[in-house]
C-alpha cells in the first residue's frame, strides 16, 4: 500500500518531464501524416501511360541485372512499356500522337531540351519568314548596307515569331486557368504545361526541309505542318492536364485567336510579319 502510493504521482501535482514527453509524442504523431504525405508525393514521380495514375517506380532491378516492369495497381497493365522500346519506335508513336507515348516522354523521362528546342523552332520559323520576305523583293545589290538590312530583317522576323508564339501560349494558359479555377478549383501546372507545349512543337523543324526541297506543293506542305503542330499541342494539353478532348480543342482555339489578334496588330502597324496566313496564301515558291 505504501509502496504503491510512493511510486505513483501525488494528486494535485504534475510531472513536467511527463508533460513534455507527451507533448513531443503528440507533435510527432500529428506531424507523421503530413511527412508521410510529402514523402509519398515525392516518391510518386512517374505516371502510368495507360491510366495516368501515379507510380513509385517504372521497374524493379533485381540481382544480376534482372529487371521486371512494374504493374499498375489501377489498370493492371505495365506502368511504362516504352522503357523497353527503341527510341525510333517511341518517336514514331509520338508522331502518330499516341497518348501513351506522350505520357512516357512528359512524365517518365528526363528531357531538359525545352529551351533549346524552342529557340531552334523559332529560328526555323524566322528563316522561313525571312526567306519569304527576301523572295518577294529580288534585290541582288552586293552593297554592305543591303546585307546589313537583310540581317536585321531576320532578327525582326525572329522577334515577331517569338511574340506570336508567346501570344498563342498566353491564350491557352488563360483559358485553362479560368476553366480549371471555375470547375475544379485547382490551378493547372503551367510550368509542366509549358514544357509539354514546347516539346510538342517539334513539328516546326519540318519547315526547313519544306523550303530547301522547293516544290509546287510547298504551300500544301506548310499547311500540313501547321495542322500537325496544332494536333501535337492538342494532345500535349490533353495528356498533361488529363482533360477531355473538348477542353483541349477549345484551348487551342483560344490560343489561335490570341495569335491571330497579334498578327492583325502587326499588320495594322504595317510590318512585314510573314505570318502563316500570308505564307499559306503565297503561291510564288
Amino acid at each position: 500500500m505504501g509502496t504503491g502510493g510512493r511510486g505513483g504521482l501525488r494528486p494535485g501535482k504534475r510531472n513536467p518531464e511527463g508533460v513534455t514527453a507527451d507533448q513531443e509524442n503528440t507533435e510527432e504523431v500529428s506531424a507523421t501524416p503530413t511527412a508521410a504525405a510529402a514523402a509519398a508525393s515525392a516518391v510518386c514521380q512517374y505516371r502510368c501511360i495507360e491510366c495516368n495514375q501515379e507510380a513509385k517506380e517504372l521497374y524493379r532491378d533485381y540481382s544480376h541485372g534482372v529487371l521486371k516492369i512494374t504493374i499498375c495497381k489501377s489498370c493492371q497493365k505495365p506502368v511504362d512499356k516504352y522503357i523497353e522500346y527503341d527510341l525510333v519506335i517511341i518517336l514514331i508513336n509520338a508522331i502518330l500522337c499516341k497518348a501513351q507515348a506522350y505520357r512516357h516522354i512528359l512524365f517518365n523521362t528526363k528531357i531538359n531540351m525545352h529551351g533549346k528546342l524552342c529557340i531552334f523552332c523559332l529560328l526555323c520559323e524566322a528563316y522561313l519568314r525571312w526567306w519569304q520576305l527576301q523572295d518577294s523583293s529580288q534585290n541582288t545589290d552586293p552593297d554592305d548596307f543591303i546585307r546589313y538590312a537583310k540581317e536585321w530583317d531576320f532578327y525582326r522576323m525572329f522577334a515577331i515569331a517569338s511574340l506570336e508564339q508567346a501570344a498563342f501560349f498566353i491564350g491557352i494558359f488563360t483559358f485553362l486557368w479560368v476553366e480549371r479555377s471555375i470547375t475544379t478549383k485547382k490551378k493547372p501546372n503551367l510550368v509542366l504545361l509549358l514544357k509539354a507545349l514546347l516539346l510538342s512543337s517539334y513539328g516546326k523543324l519540318l519547315l526547313i526541309p519544306a523550303v530547301i526541297w522547293e516544290h509546287e506543293y510547298t504551300p500544301l506542305c506548310l499547311r500540313l505542318i501547321k495542322v500537325f503542330v496544332l494536333t501535337s499541342n492538342f494532345q500535349a494539353i490533353r495528356v498533361t492536364l488529363n482533360i477531355n478532348r473538348k477542353l483541349s480543342f477549345l484551348a487551342i482555339l483560344c490560343g489561335l485567336l490570341t495569335e491571330s489578334t497579334m498578327v492583325h496588330f502587326f499588320k495594322r502597324m504595317e510590318w512585314d510579319v510573314g505570318s502563316d496566313c500570308a505564307i499559306y496564301k503565297s503561291q510564288d515558291f
